[in-house]
């Protein structure tokens, strides 16, 4: 599995199919994964590793989505960041 596909696993499992597959999602939330997925599969695994610190650091954008992520019960990207962070580190990405 090539490091892209390791990270967009980790996420689907995590954050991105929970929402997509549940029934109970508003469709706005399940167009912003859509959105957030179509986003990150534009970039190499360090773009995509950017791109989650970006979203936790927050844009207007990002914090708003997360907000609702919430709102509506789903695990946002701050509940995994451990494990994001100690599983997608400098030495991963450099191995």
């Amino acid at each position: 599995m090539s490091k892209d596909e390791e990270i967009m696993n980790f996420l689907h499992k995590n954050v991105f199919d929970p929402i997509l597959n549940s029934s109970t999602a508003s469709n706005s939330l399940k167009k912003g994964v859509r959105y957030t997925i179509m986003r990150m599969n534009e970039r190499d695994a360090m773009g995509k590793i950017q791109y989650y610190w970006s979203a936790i650091i927050g844009t207007e954008r990002s914090t708003e989505f997360a907000r609702n992520m919430r709102n509506e019960g789903f695990t946002r990207f701050e509940e995994v960041i451990d494990e994001f962070r100690d599983r997608f580190n400098d030495n991963w990405i450099k191995a």
